[in-house]
């Protein structure tokens, strides 16, 4: 599952990061981990996502045997997949598997107006990588807008296939291209899980899809709509009880599950 880091939206993207603070909210819980799928070949599912399917419950990963992507969007399971060569069909489906998926149950949320320098997800990365890197905290975040364009793929490998390395895997990825559509992302931010639920030159780990719910995959490009067109930012909320930092969110430490 390998993304181009994804451009996202400056002025006009809700950044939702999850308020750690709250007792409600639960730790970063990965499962699995990429390099064992990408090197080791452990494409059998490990975790059920009907264990998963509970309200404000958010998650991304792949289909078991890399026959998809996932996404549990608070507590609703998205599978997406290669309907044909030029479709992909997406659907409510609980009852499949992931061979390693990453997910945080997340009651409330702080809403942080990114500023106008994240300009793409290397930006975000980095913005991102700046502020909460020094807390070690594993974070699942969501953006809501209006997009250009956003491009997003599809691991497709065939049935029966063995996978030894990432090449065999990412050969078979179908790319899919969108323009104008309101996307809802869910990503997770990790300095810690490079190679777990993040690959190994990035701290984030995003899924796309279309409010219409018809269209999703592993975020690789977006393009911001024109600014006629641009949502309203939502305003930021920040806990009186922080240190002074005015537009993010400073998570608090919170012990999150490592894979065996």
């Amino acid at each position: 599952m390998r993304t181009s880091q994804a451009r996202t939206i400056p002025a006009f993207v809700s950044f939702l990061l999850c308020n750690i603070l709250l007792s409600q909210n639960g730790p970063v819980t990965p499962t699995g981990a990429m390099r064992n799928t990408m090197f080791n070949g452990q494409l059998a599912g490990l975790i059920a996502m009907d264990s998963l399917a509970v309200q404000s419950t958010y998650g991304i990963g792949p289909l078991e045997y890399l026959r998809g992507e996932l996404l549990v969007l608070d507590g609703t399971v998205f599978v997406s997949s290669t309907a044909t060569e030029a479709g992909m069909a997406v659907e409510q489906r609980p009852t499949v598997r992931a061979p390693f998926f990453v997910h945080q149950r997340v009651v409330n949320w702080t809403a942080v107006e990114l500023p106008d320098s994240v300009v793409d997800l290397m930006k975000l990365d980095a913005f991102l990588t700046t502020r909460y890197a020094a807390e070690g905290t594993p974070f699942a975040f969501r953006m809501q807008g209006t997009f250009a364009s956003v491009d997003v793929h599809i691991v497709d490998v065939p049935i029966g296939s063995e996978v030894h390395g990432p090449d065999d895997a990412h050969r078979h990825n179908k790319d899919f291209h969108s323009e104008g559509r309101t996307m809802d992302i869910v990503g997770f931010f990790s300095t810690r899980h490079k190679a777990v639920f993040t690959h190994h030159d990035t701290n984030i780990h995003v899924h796309a899809i279309t409010t219409e719910r018809d269209w999703m995959g592993h975020g690789k490009d977006a393009i911001p709509a024109k600014s006629g067109t641009a949502r309203h930012r939502t305003p930021v909320s920040v806990p009186q009880s922080l240190p002074r930092m005015p537009r993010i969110v400073l998570a608090t430490r919170v012990a999150a599950h490592h894979p065996q």
